[in-house]
Order: C-alpha cells, then structure tokens, then sequence
C-alpha cells in the first residue's frame, strides 16, 4: 500500500522560510507528478504547486516567487521551499501523489502539517 509521509512544519514569523518534505513509500511502478495542498481554517483546499516526474512545475499565483517545488525522483520524494512567508499561508499542507501500479492510476494524499506564520 502507498502511503505518503510529510513533514517540516512549524511554526514561523513572517518573513521567514520552512522547507516541507513528503516521501512517497510503496508498491508504485510508475510515479507521474507530486504536488503541494493547502486548507485554512475555513476555507477550501486549493493547489499550491506541482511537479512532474519531468520536472515540469506549476504554481499558484499567491506563491510565485516565494515557493519552489522540486523533487527527487529516486527517492519519490517532493520537496517545497517556502520563503518569505506571510500570515495568509497559514494552513495545513498536504501532500499529494498521482503513480501507476502495474494494473491502474491510484491518487494518494498525505497526512498534512501545519505551517503558521505568526509573529
């Protein structure tokens, strides 16, 4: 079974910088894209970024320029280096994985971490 484990989270000023990490775990035959979620306190889950097993990435507008996705793909682990934080990226991140096993598509989510940027 795939799970995906995160972690990094924290609590930080604003201004400052965390780097989460989620490493995918499992019987996958073929790892298409991972990518970063994020949900505040009521309000929807919305996409953060995403990077392909190419490396392709895309990113949400709020975090251009301050957030970078990468990953390692021997490890199946995807990476956000958050920079420049600000109070509105107060959320619980979750990670998320898109792979094949040798019979169909599977879409896992991991457990989520809270990031808070607070002074």
């Amino acid at each position: 079974q795939v799970q995906l484990v995160e972690s990094g989270g924290g609590l930080v000023q604003p201004g400052g910088s965390l780097r989460l990490s989620c490493a995918a775990s499992g019987s996958i035959f073929r790892l298409y894209a991972m990518g970063w979620y994020r949900q505040a306190p009521g309000k929807q889950r919305e996409l953060v970024a995403t990077i392909t097993s190419g490396g392709s990435t895309n990113y949400a507008d709020s975090v251009k320029g301050r957030f970078t996705i990468s990953r390692d793909n021997a490890k199946n682990t995807v990476y956000l280096q958050m920079n420049s934080l600000k109070p509105e990226d107060t959320a619980v991140y979750y990670c998320n994985a898109v792979f094949s096993t040798t019979m169909h598509t599977e879409e896992v989510w991991g457990q989520g971490t809270q990031v808070t940027v607070s002074s």
